[in-house]
Parts: structure tokens; C-alpha cells; sequence
């Protein structure tokens, strides 16, 4: 979908297709035709924008078989599909009955990333509608905060030099302009957009800037508006930012609210969750651990969260479906950060992503009962996300 700006400019808004998530090109075909094609139609739209999750296995035969990526670009086209950004998080894996800290590897200290990252630019370059010349892929945060010491902080540096020089090279071979948004995820070694400052300015690259989740940020408690500031004001850029909501507990000391999250503590994804006192933010890995009050052996100073403050927890709630109570969802922080990234006389960025992966993970009453359910559940998300920006002003183009 593609909003025209107050300032001109083409506002783009997609899904993530990391919500049906397939190993190879196979799976990612399939999903063009059983999941996104019906998505837009249900929005009445002739065209969609979608952003591709691609694992390892569908990449690289992308990026080695020619043949396969016009094929795959023929079939977005045949579908009235258009790709302006990739999601580069998850490496592979990402539909195991289990993902929890195996999401985080490889690391950017590890080659492997490097490689893989570079081989997403390099498809994205190709996928671009033949009117658009910028795209975007988000990464990992460098990577999880317990495995990244000061030797492997020197080798992600060098791979996201080698990342820069190879994107100047890509624009100047293609005329398209790829860049890649390190996506702060509580956590991991930059768990904030203030941890992203840093290691972003000493590397000073125009195309390797930040992708706001505003899921993560809600979860640590940042400031939508100072967190934009921050980075606008160190001249970082907002390559894209994922539009999502955490899931948000008011008085997480009585009972009824303890039973009703830990309907959302389940066994494939990691949910960190965070609270924010007078004494700094405390967390824990993931909501079980939250509500036993155990800490993880390597983090003793995550233990029992207070409960004298709000909880959030890192779990993609839904855009238009708040929790029922007692529990919330943090749609009010999505909001204040949408105004400020682009209810502006000009926008922070201009890539926009719906990223709920969590629907089968919700508790069993709340998921989806077949495809048809959660093309539903997709196209409702998305026209929430349409109806905000038209209410900053934005034009919806055709």
C-alpha cells in the first residue's frame, strides 16, 4: 500500500511474511498465492506491499539462480504484490516448534550474517517496483547481549564496514539504493534506540541506520518521541520501522492479571518482559520466568520483577484486537511514534511494516481458525495502520 506524503513524497506500508514462515523459494511461492494474494483482496487493493522473510535455504538459491529471482519477480507482479523491504532478522528456523534464543544466531560477528545479509541486498535490488530506486532490510541488533564480548563487537564492526562498502557498490551497479536497519530488541546487545547510538556513529554510514519495532521499543519503555529525536539528532536514520504492539499489564501483582499472562507464556518464541520503576527498568528473558520469578543463570540481576509497576511483555499482540482484560495492548505508543515518524512536514522514514508473526502463538481461543481467518485477521491489521496514517494526513494512492 503507498500513501502520498504532505511533502511529496511515497509513503510505502506491508505486512510481514514472516507470519507464514517458509524454508525455501517453494514455500515462499506458495505463500504469495495462499496468503498474501487473498490479503489484497480483502483490502479491495490492485496492489499490496508485502515484506519477505527469506531464510537462508530460499536466498541463497535466489541469489545464485537468475532464472529464479525474474520468476519470483513475475509471480509478485502476476499477484499484484510489490516488495520494498526484507526482513534480514531471523536467519533460518523461524517456523520450529521452538525458536526462542536461536533467532539471534548467527550473529554479525559471525560471517554467516554478513553473507546472508549481503545476498538479501542483492535480491531486494531486484525485486523493487520499476518506480522505486530505495529499499530496506532489517537485521539483527549485532547480537544477543550475553555472547557478545569485545572481541566479537570488533568483528560485527568490520562485517558492518564490509556491509557499507559492498551497498556503495551495489547503488552504484544498479542505480537502487539498498540499506539495512539494525532492529533494537530487548536483550540483545542493543536492546534500545539509545543503545543503537554508539556503534551506529562510530560506523557513519548513510545506509546502515536503525528499524524501529515499536513492539521492542513499547516493551523497554522507551519515549516514542526522545527515542526519534535521539536519533534524528545524531543523524542516524530510521531505514524502516515495524509497526506492532506489545502486550501490556497495569497491576501485574494480582492474580487475575498473573492468570491471564500466563495464557501468553507458550514454548516457540522468547517474550522478554520488562518493567520500569524508580530504581531503572528490570527484566527478565521471557514471560514464564517473569511470573515464576526465576532469572536466567547468566543474568542473576534479571530476577523477580517488581510488581509495583506496569509489565510489558515482548509478544506481538494483534494491531486491532486489544487483550481483553485486565491485560492491554501498547497501541498508544505505535500511535505517538507514527506521528512522529511521519505525521512530520516530512517523514523519519518511508518504509512501514506490519510485523505480528505471534498469531498461532496466541492462546488457543484467540487464534486463528484456518487461512481464511488469519487473511482476515492480516487485512483488519492493516487497515488499522492505513486508517492512522490517512488520520496524519497521509493520501492513500491507488
Amino acid at each position: 500500500m503507498r500513501f502520498r506524503h504532505r511533502d511529496g513524497t511515497t509513503v510505502h506500508l506491508a505486512y510481514c511474511t514472516n507470519v507464514h514462515p517458509a524454508e525455501s523459494l517453494d514455500g515462499v511461492l506458495a505463500q504469495l498465492g495462499g496468503h498474501c494474494e487473498p490479503v489484497r483482496r480483502l483490502l479491495g487493493r490492485d496492489r499490496l506491499g508485502i515484506g519477505l522473510w527469506l531464510a537462508r535455504d530460499a536466498a541463497r538459491t535466489l541469489d545464485t539462480d537468475p532464472v529464479a529471482l525474474r520468476g519470483l519477480r513475475r509471480e509478485l507482479d502476476r499477484r499484484g504484490l510489490e516488495v520494498v523491504t526484507l526482513n534480514g532478522f531471523p536467519y533460518e528456523g523461524f517456523g520450529a516448534d521452538e525458536v526462542k534464543y536461536r533467532v539471534y544466531r548467527p550473529d554479525w560477528a559471525d560471517p554467516e550474517r554478513l553473507e546472508y545479509t549481503t545476498a538479501l541486498a542483492r535480491i531486494l535490488a531486484a525485486l523493487l517496483p520499476d518506480d522505486v530506486t530505495e529499499g530496506s532490510v532489517s537485521t539483527l541488533p549485532l547480537g544477543w547481549r550475553t555472547a557478545w564480548s569485545a572481541e566479537r563487537a570488533r568483528a560485527g564492526h568490520q562485517a558492518l564496514l564490509t556491509l557499507a562498502e559492498r551497498l556503495d557498490a551495489l547503488a552504484e551497479l544498479t542505480g537502487r539504493s539498498i540499506r539495512v536497519g539494525l532492529e533494537p530488541e530487548p536483550g540483545c546487545t542493543v536492546e534500545t534506540t539509545t543503545d543503537a547510538l554508539a556503534p551506529l556513529t562510530d560506523l557513519g554510514h548513510p545506509r546502515i541506520g536503525v528499524c524501529v519495532d515499536t513492539c521492542h521499543l513499547a516493551t523497554s519503555f522507551e519515549e516514542p518521541e526522545a527515542a526519534l529525536d535521539a536519533l534524528a539528532e545524531a543523524r542516524i536514520p530510521v531505514v524502516k520501522s515495524q509497526l506492532s504492539a506489545a502486550l501490556h499489564a497495569e497491576h501485574p501483582g494480582r492474580p487475575e492479571v498473573r492468570a491471564a499472562l500466563a495464557a501468553f507464556a507458550e514454548p516457540r518464541f522468547l517474550h522478554q518482559t520488562r518493567t520500569l520503576t524508580p530504581t531503572g527498568l528490570h527484566g527478565t528473558d521471557d514471560l514464564p520466568a517473569a511470573l515464576s520469578g526465576d532469572a536466567v543463570p547468566e543474568a542473576p540481576e534479571r530476577a523477580t520483577l517488581p510488581t509495583s509497576a506496569p509489565w510489558r511483555a515482548h509478544f506481538h499482540v494483534p494491531l486491532h484486537a486489544t487483550p481483553a482484560a485486565p491485560l492491554t495492548s501498547t497501541l498508544p505508543v505505535l500511535r505517538r511514534a507514527l506521528a512522529r515518524l511521519v505525521g512530520g512536514p516530512s517523514p523519519l522514514t518511508r518504509h512501514l511494516e506490519v510485523e505480528t508473526y505471534t498469531w498461532q502463538a496466541l492462546p488457543p481461543a484467540l487464534r486463528p481458525r484456518g487461512r481464511d481467518r488469519l487473511s482476515e485477521g492480516i487485512a483488519a491489521e492493516l487497515a488499522l495502520a492505513r486508517d492512522l496514517l490517512t488520520d496524519l494526513g497521509l493520501k492513500e494512492l491507488p
